[in-house]
């Protein structure tokens, strides 16, 4: 019997031995057609529009803004076919080294913030020029059957990618030697996509007059129901407050707290885009929370100058209200070490 244990432990490990080299295998051909598709996107493209024989054929909305079109395309191409490719081939015989490469590149990968911060001028741009002649011979020349903007989305989907088959070896190393480095790989992967994420919304705030890059980093980004209630003002504008809720879009800086309205707009008929309308900020420097609501476990308030204005916010469930009050919790706790830090080196 015991024979027959070890046998079939044997077959299970070998099984899952082969499963992980297999999405390890097909991480590094992946890579390889990637890098091959930016490769063609630069040169059969980008390179193309300071070609003398196809000026002529370039439309002038598409003059001098190759930089908004394919934003640091180049310098996504350099980073895969240069350093990050080489590195995960050398994990074909060291699967173990995969997660970090990962690891090690995190502030690399951040490269892709850039790029899709510059997504929507991009796509903007191309629903102007996309029907040109310039771009139908350049597909034509490369023999793509996809037009150039399926090909300016592949940078896009390539950074989730990563996550999914981080997420696939997970599965078949648990408890074993390596597993620690894949969920830490996984987590930095899953931070980046967030990141990223977070980054193209907070591009599309308006109306904020100040520099959002001094707020610190942006932490969370999400919609709620927001109440207001302040000491001061007329009772009327009080009472209605207290039942009729804002829809707001929250952005948490480690300095700031915004408060926005979400807009939707078509443009030229194609899907809607959001905005955020910039509506009003609370200084984290000078703010509360009080972590729980009575009647609603979604709810918290967060509280402003002895809570002279208090802002009772309803988050859509009781694990993202807990998500933000932890965020929350982190910065002002953060701002107590930092403020009791700079007390004792007075009192030195």
């Amino acid at each position: 019997m015991s024979a027959f244990l070890t046998c079939w432990q044997t077959l299970i490990t070998f099984h899952l031995s082969s499963f992980f080299s297999h999405i390890i295998n097909e991480l590094i051909e992946t890579e390889r057609v990637y890098v091959e598709e930016l490769q063609s996107i630069i040169e059969g493209y980008a390179s193309e529009m300071d070609n003398p024989s196809l000026v002529h054929l370039i439309p002038a909305a598409l003059q001098n803004k190759k930089d908004i079109l394919f934003g640091n395309l180049p310098e996504i191409y350099e980073f895969h076919n240069r350093i990050f490719l080489k590195e995960i081939e050398n994990c074909i015989e060291n699967p173990e080294l995969l997660a970090r490469c990962f690891l090690k590149r995190k502030e690399d990968l951040q490269i892709y913030e850039k790029y899709c911060q510059n997504k929507p001028r991009s796509e903007a741009l191309w629903r102007q020029c996309g029907d040109s002649i310039f771009f139908q011979e350049c597909q034509r020349k490369l023999d793509h059957k996809l037009s150039l903007d399926a090909y300016l989305l592949k940078p896009v989907q390539r950074i989730t990618k990563y996550q999914l088959l981080l997420k696939e070896m997970l599965k078949c190393s648990k408890n074993s030697e390596g597993t620690a480095e894949l969920e830490e790989a996984l987590a930095t992967m899953l931070d980046i996509i967030k990141s990223v994420n977070d980054s193209m919304h907070q591009i599309a705030i308006t109306g904020y007059e100040g520099d959002v890059g001094e707020l610190g980093k942006l932490l969370m980004q999400g919609s709620f129901n927001v109440w207001t209630d302040h000491k001061k003002g007329h009772n009327k504008v009080k009472d209605l407050a207290r039942f009729k809720p804002m829809q707001r879009h929250l952005f948490l800086y480690t300095k700031m707290l915004l408060f926005c309205k979400k807009r939707e707009e078509n443009t030229d008929g194609h899907e809607k885009t959001a905005s955020y309308s910039f509506k009003n900020s609370l200084k984290m420097s000078t703010v509360g929370i009080t972590e729980n609501v009575k009647g609603d476990n979604k709810k918290f308030e967060i509280w402003y100058n002895g809570r002279e204005e208090v802002y009772i916010i309803q988050a859509s469930s009781v694990e993202l209200k807990n998500t933000w009050i932890s965020e929350i919790r982190k910065v002002l706790t953060g701002q107590l070490e930092a403020c009791r830090g700079r007390t004792q080196s007075k009192s030195w």
